[in-house]
């Protein structure tokens, strides 16, 4: 059975680095025999979590709990539960991730099992079941975005670990602002195609 793996992508531009970024890991990861499929956070309606925790309280040995909100998260949680791998991207905006992924994020807690009077939450996924590809980008070099902007990792790497993903491979991009409709080298290319063929194996 083909492995089947979804690309969450959290720029506000289409077409851009990361959003061209995540085309080349699901390219690579197709033609190795993956089924693919890639989602746009714009086009979605997410509401905000409401911080209610109902989703936290219900069975725990569910692999989620259930949502409030009648939204468009319900079906992007039932791709992510049917796949073998994600790709989460966002660009680097105010030293963190795009504001649009971090609404995704925080609307991921119906993955987290917290009971009233448990002090620490437990991830209902358990085991890493799924492989994750994390990919960032900035206007800095990559290597200055490392170490001054770490938010946007920690957080897509927190991400990837509640819907029970290991992170294979993190790519950041960086001095993406040079020019107005700047693309992605050959060697980045290459760099997003190895990791597609990582994650389809």
């Amino acid at each position: 059975m083909n492995k089947k793996i979804i690309g969450i992508v959290g720029s506000y531009r289409k077409g851009g680095i990361s959003d061209s970024a995540v085309s080349a890991v699901l390219e690579a990861a197709n033609a190795a025999g993956a089924e693919t499929k890639k989602i746009y956070l714009i086009d979605k309606n997410i509401e905000f979590c409401k911080n209610c925790r109902i989703c936290t309280k219900q069975n725990p040995t569910e692999p989620r709990g259930k949502c409030v909100q009648n939204d468009d998260m319900q079906q992007i949680l039932a791709e992510i539960d049917s796949a073998d791998g994600v790709v989460l991207a966002s660009p680097i905006n105010f030293g963190t991730t795009t504001a649009v992924t971090k609404r995704f994020i925080e609307r991921l807690l119906p993955y987290v099992y917290w009971p009233w009077g448990r002090t620490i939450p437990a991830f209902r996924t358990g085991r890493r079941h799924k492989k994750a590809v994390i990919i960032t980008s900035s206007g800095p070099p990559a290597w200055l975005g490392r170490i001054l902007m770490r938010a946007a990792l920690r957080s897509l790497k927190a991400a990837a670990r509640c819907m029970g993903a290991t992170v294979i491979k993190s790519l950041y991009f960086g001095l993406v602002a040079q020019k107005h409709d700047q693309k992605l080298s050959d060697k980045d290319i290459l760099k997003a195609h190895k990791a597609g063929q990582k994650l389809a194996s």
